[in-house]
């Protein structure tokens, strides 16, 4: 028979928050624990990975609260950002309603999952107690230098009149109206990140539990490169241009010169030239180019002459200068020297445009290779050749002979470049936190002063999907300057939502502080997050962005750790028929269907014992099926026993068992609770899940045979109670109800978690060939893992062995668990 999943469930969720059950414990001795998951955007219900990354928190942080820790697991809502305002736009609803909307569905389905958060520690990054912080974080940021304003290129489209982000760029096009979309520059607010790089870079050595690919996913984008940067002057002109490079050993074999199409030189060097409209046609074409397209390895280099020349540093030969798409702004000087025979991009480059190829480093300096003759760029180490006084040196030793050569001309030095750009945090947007600055024509740019916190969003606002909303509000933009009291005007442009996330986990520690961001003390307490769990999607802009808000706070002497995450686990995708699940492929597991058929117990359970949490998992109908009985068939054992397991629940008499059946079972209870422990300390909840499943085969098959004593009865409730005490992360709900209806004591979530005796766990029997001078003379039957010369000396007083035996024994041979040979 089933169990009513539904009621239980419901009962069990209503008890836990009617006795704040998982309330954060105040001014205690034991050690904190603070488990956080990635925090959701509420976009509405549940999907699948949100159910898997949660389940794997909430197991944990159950774990950890029955094993004598104070644990903080708090849960909070992303709530900014463009969903919202596109619903807005769609249904022309206040993006506030529609979120809040979205949250309550959100947070009634995870009360619906039985999920043990402290809801008393939430926030909502949407409500002005929260962004409040994140304007008066900025003021302190742009006090400090850390925040400041440029110009910077962002995709525009004319049609609708607004920014859009790059996800919203189709193909070239604006996904809402196809118009095509061009780059524009506009005044952007940026945070200094770049200043952070190296400590960024090298801490990441320190994060001892975070997965190895996180860690080298931050270093690329960090992208810290040494090399040189070489000054080129061009032919006829007084300018000059920079080329970062990472082989100066290469310097003799440029052929041209590349410059990026974003190059804030290319305006002056093409003005006279006769070619200049379509130069600037080409560079119209690239900049619809997405970043991954141009830098792709497979897709074809495309450039265009632009009738220049550069002059070599050393050789004062002419090279011709190229516009192309294979090289971006925002590595370097937005520059390079090209060199065909040693950089395969290059390479293909001058096939393409008929330009010349010459190798100045070859494998074998008597044979060199030559330049026409070669399929490929050679990037091996060798011997330079065809490099004037550099000849016949070896390429690794020239790099700093070239650097110091250019180092005395004053054309070139040493220098140190990265990939990591300061952060980009203007938003032509209207859902998402103000920035709190005033322009004022007299005394220019004045941050609102803290009295002015939070600038709140306006209401009185236009949703036309054409420009920024924000400034169709005149009680918003118009404003007094706190400065002179002159007439001035608000920024307009809000914050980007990472900025939003990249200091939530602070807030949830003291969320209702109205005086400071966060308590200092009580954060210098529990941070850093034990153990932070979330998509890999976020492995580098989440998170690179929150461990540089620390280290920033940090200077600011607002926090005293300089990581905010100890531990990382990055659980895989949830797929459908190999693809991620989308409406449009029609490929949605909707989590509510799956709670209303088979009970969240099931559903949690499942998840987690599908997969490893690290693994993507195809979701696969009939599994949850197998959990499903299995939770059922726990349910009726307790029910056909639940006379014996109510004598004996709060019996803890110790027993000796002498009967071998007994001491099996004894066994399989401690292996269960050993295997548990170590597997969900390990996030290996699919292999702890099975050991109780067999834990239950065990119990199932020994309460099946005619017991006649209150030991065994005992023994068999100890049973009982220890696997519904073990499976109770997983299934909190059944598990509480059948330890209630056998008389346990309090909420079976907050009693202590089991510890094994070594002493009772199973040493299951092993049989072993006796053999004398390699002959079959008799068995021997041995606990397992015995010691090896306990081993011998039992082989050699098998009654059928002795008869073979003699004084004469000149070795024993033992193989492990299979036999043991005497020769004599």
């Amino acid at each position: 028979m089933g169990y009513n999943f539904t009621e239980i469930e419901k009962k069990w969720q209503r008890r836990w928050e009617d006795a704040e059950a998982f309330r954060t414990s105040t001014g205690t001795a034991r050690t904190k624990f603070y488990c956080l998951e990635m925090f959701p955007y509420p976009s509405g219900k549940l999907h699948m990975g949100h159910v898997r990354n949660y389940s794997i928190g909430d197991v944990y942080a159950r774990f950890k609260r029955r094993s004598g820790f104070n644990v903080l697991y708090p849960m909070g809502y992303d709530a900014m950002g463009m969903p919202a305002e596109n619903a807005a736009i769609q249904n022309q609803v206040n993006p506030e309603e529609w979120t809040n909307n979205c949250i309550q569905m959100m947070k009634a389905q995870q009360v619906q999952m039985g999920f043990s958060y402290d809801w008393e520690h939430t926030v909502v990054t949407a409500s002005p107690e929260y962004y409040r912080w994140n304007q008066w974080i900025f003021i302190q940021l742009f006090k400090n230098g850390l925040a400041y304003k440029k110009k910077a290129a962002i995709n525009w489209c004319e049609s609708c009149g607004t920014v859009l982000a790059n996800e919203q760029v189709i193909d070239g096009r604006c996904w809402r109206c196809e118009t095509e979309v061009v780059d524009k520059e506009l005044e952007q607010w940026f945070f200094n990140t770049r200043k952070y790089a190296d400590e960024l870079l090298e801490s990441l050595d320190e994060l001892e539990y975070w997965p190895e690919q996180v860690k080298t996913m931050q270093r690329n984008w960090i992208g810290k490169s040494e090399g040189t940067e070489i000054i080129f002057p061009v032919a006829g002109s007084n300018a000059k241009i920079p080329a970062f490079t990472t082989r100066p050993d290469t310097l003799f074999g440029v052929t041209y010169f590349v410059m990026a199409p974003e190059h804030p030189l290319i305006p002056e060097l093409i003005a006279d030239i006769p070619e200049k409209h379509s130069i600037e046609n080409y560079i119209a074409q690239v900049r619809k180019k997405s970043r991954i397209d141009r830098l792709a390895e497979t897709l074809e280099k495309e450039g265009i002459f632009t009738g220049r020349y550069i002059i070599h540093p050393l050789t004062g030969e002419r090279h011709p200068i190229f516009i192309a798409d294979y090289v971006l702004m925002d590595y370097g000087t937005g520059a390079v020297m090209a060199v065909p025979a040693h950089d395969q991009r290059d390479f293909e480059f001058a096939k393409k445009y008929n330009l010349p190829i010459k190798i100045v480093i070859t494998p074998d300096y008597e044979n060199p290779l030559k330049g026409e003759e070669i399929d490929a760029a050679y990037l091996d180490p060798g011997t330079v050749v065809n490099s004037g006084e550099f000849d016949g040196t070896d390429n690794e030793e020239t790099k700093k002979a070239i650097t110091n050569k250019l180092k005395e001309k004053g054309l070139g030095d040493f220098s140190i470049t990265y990939r990591l750009r300061d952060w980009l945090i203007s938003r032509q947007r209207y859902w998402g936190t103000p920035i709190p600055i005033i322009y004022c024509d007299r005394c220019g740019v004045v941050p609102v002063p803290e009295s002015g916190l939070p600038v709140i969003l306006p209401e009185d606002v236009t949703f036309t999907g054409e420009g920024n909303p924000l400034e169709t509000s005149q009680t918003f933009i118009k404003v007094d300057c706190p400065s002179c009291k002159g007439a001035a005007r608000r920024e307009t442009d809000t914050m980007d939502t990472f900025v939003d996330s990249s200091w939530y986990y602070l807030r949830y520690i003291t969320p209702k502080s109205d005086t400071h961001p966060f308590d200092k003390e009580e954060v210098d307490r529990w941070m850093p997050v034990d153990h932070y769990i979330g998509g890999i999607t976020h492995a580098i802009l989440h998170l690179l962005y929150s461990r540089f808000f620390i280290k920033a706070l940090r200077d600011l002497g607002l926090v005293k750790f300089s990581e905010p995450f100890k531990r990382l686990t990055t659980q895989g995708m949830v797929l459908k028929n190999g693809e991620v699940m989308s409406k449009s492929k029609g490929n949605i597991v909707d989590p509510g269907e799956l709670i209303e058929k088979f009970g969240a117990d099931s559903v949690r359970t499942f998840i987690l014992f599908a997969a490893p949490p690290e693994k993507e998992y195809d979701w696969n109908d009939e599994g949850i099926f197998g959990v499903s009985r299995f939770l059922n068939r726990v349910w009726n054992m307790v029910q056909e026993n639940k006379d014996t397991l109510k004598k004996h629940v709060n019996d803890h008499q110790t027993d000796t068992y002498t009967e071998k059946r007994d001491r099996q079972i004894a066994g399989a209870i401690e292996s269960a609770i050993k295997q548990a422990t170590e597997n969900i300390s390990m996030f290996h909840f699919n292999t702890g899940i099975s050991a109780l499943m067999e834990l239950y085969n065990e119990l199932r098959d020994f309460i099946g045979k005619p017991h006649g004593n209150d030991s065994q009865n005992r023994l068999y409730t100890r049973g009982v109670v220890r696997l519904l005490s073990l499976l109770n992360p997983f299934a909190p709900h059944i598990t509480e109800e059948l330890w209630e209806q056998i008389g346990g004591e309090g909420l079976l979530s907050l009693t202590d978690w089991p510890e094994y005796d070594p002493a009772l766990l199973v040493t299951e029997e092993k049989i072993l060939v006796v053999q004398v001078n390699g002959k079959v003379r008799g068995k021997l039957v041995i606990p397992a893992n015995l010691p090896e010369e306990d081993v011998k000396n039992r082989a050699v007083q098998v009654p059928n062995v002795q008869k073979y035996l003699n004084d004469n024994i000149r070795k024993i041979i033992y193989v492990k668990d299979k036999l043991v040979n005497i020769v004599v």
